[in-house]
């Protein structure tokens, strides 16, 4: 595992905290127990000499060929090749013609699986956020949906295919969520496979979507 530190601005103060970065055999994992883990782990991305930093609080879990509402669900294209590599690359998707997705690919090469980032809690480089978002003051509705929080951490489509066990993005490890704290849902602005309770998310976090708590 690999072990960088990183200067944090917390609500309580200037912390500098000794992150370890998440090693591949943590996505290699069956895709519903990783998608349960990544909540509250922290979510890096690096600019040049900027870092951008904050919680995963809600995600959604895709199920490649067993799943209806995945990209992956018709087999391999194009468009969603990164989501049969290995577990530990970022899937990016491009949607309704202005916003982009992403997705932390999960389990063995070849079966397509992958978990949606749908919340971030931010905690570094907030200001930067606001400026990619265009927002002024308020940190209200930063990252609260997956294409607020693409827009905020400058993640598109030169980040599709990205591995994270690199440098520019990656998740750190943090202290486990409690079971207590995990909320579950059936999964937000799809059409297929409506019942099934894939979106897990962090109770009464208010940088969690709006819909279906």
């Amino acid at each position: 595992m690999n072990f960088e530190l990183y200067p944090l601005i917390l609500p309580f103060g200037v912390l500098t905290l000794n992150f370890q970065k998440l090693p591949r055999s943590f996505y290699t994992r069956p895709t519903l127990r990783v998608a349960k883990d990544l909540l509250g782990k922290i979510l890096v991305r690096k600019i040049g000499k900027t870092i951008l930093a904050g919680k995963i609080v809600e995600v959604e879990a895709y199920l490649g060929s067993k799943d209806p509402a995945s990209h992956a669900y018709r087999g391999q294209t194009k468009r969603n090749e990164v989501m049969f590599r290995e577990g530990g690359h970022l899937y990016v998707y491009f949607t309704y013609g202005m916003h982009f997705c992403a997705n932390v690919v999960t389990g063995r090469e070849g079966i397509a699986e992958a978990v949606l980032v749908r919340g971030v809690e931010p905690l570094e480089g907030i200001g930067r956020m606001k400026k990619n978002r265009g927002l002024q003051s308020s940190e209200e509705n930063l990252t609260n949906g997956p294409a607020k929080f693409c827009q905020a951490f400058d993640i598109g489509r030169e980040q599709n295919g990205a591995d994270l066990l690199g440098k520019e993005i990656f998740i750190c490890d943090a202290k486990r969520t409690s079971r207590a704290l995990i909320c579950t849902s059936t999964r937000i602005g799809i059409t297929n496979a409506q019942d099934r309770r894939w979106r897990f998310f962090i109770r009464e976090n208010k940088w969690v979507s709006k819909s279906k708590k």
